[in-house]
């Protein structure tokens, strides 16, 4: 009588400890990626000064990943959220991050989830890093810059792209030629060090490691 009733307070045990897991897993990826976000590496001779590279995306993708696409998303969403609290741009900033990153993850951890091979990986990575490119384009063009207008002429902002490119006639020219590739690059500079790293952390994401060492 004591084991069934054991067994009725607890019928699933090895479901509680991956719901405990994916909790766990998705918080540490999510303090990796606020972690991540504040390490900004500059790119003056590609990008405006006002734009820097950084690699939070990165523990969302593993997440994503490793978990699935709704963790990846989360770890986007508590990154930011946590990051709005030092916020220098009203939170549009966080919103960007959090839309632009969630295309990439969101995309990738889907189509990884049906296709569980290196290919299926990387192929997962780059429509997920050419649709958070073209996701860029409208998202800054009409949300993003509009409100940095407040702050900073568009002429300004047009002059920086143009000290670069001096042919730049637009706002909108200049984020076809600067914006859209730099955010395909960062998704698969996400990807490539997401590729070096993957397996090996793998098995302890997914709760396997203790496995792999008693064999």
């Amino acid at each position: 009588m004591n084991n069934n009733a054991h067994a009725a307070e607890n019928p699933i045990p090895g479901k509680n400890k991956n719901h405990i897991r994916y909790i766990a897993v998705t918080g540490i990826l999510s303090a990796a990626a606020f972690a991540l976000q504040l390490i900004e590496i500059p790119l003056p001779m590609l990008i405006p000064s006002f734009i820097k590279f950084d690699f939070s995306d990165l523990p969302a993708l593993i997440g994503a990943f490793s978990l699935g696409p709704l963790s990846g998303i989360l770890i986007q969403f508590i990154k930011n959220l946590i990051h709005s609290a030092i916020s220098t741009t009203s939170f549009v900033g966080e919103l960007s991050n959090f839309l632009l990153g969630s295309v990439f993850v969101g995309t990738a951890g889907l189509i990884y989830k049906f296709r569980k091979t290196k290919s299926g990986a990387a192929a997962a990575s780059l429509i997920g890093a050419l649709l958070m490119a073209g996701a860029a384009l409208p998202l800054n063009y009409f949300i993003v810059y509009p409100f940095y207008y407040n702050f900073m002429p568009e002429q300004t902002i047009l002059a920086a792209y143009q000290s670069i490119l001096p042919g730049m006639k637009s706002i909108f020219q200049s984020l076809i030629c600067f914006n859209v590739p730099f955010t395909f690059g960062k998704g698969i500079a996400d990807a490539l060090v997401t590729f070096l790293i993957y397996k090996r952390i793998s098995p302890l994401l997914k709760g396997k490691a203790g496995n792999q060492n008693k064999r």
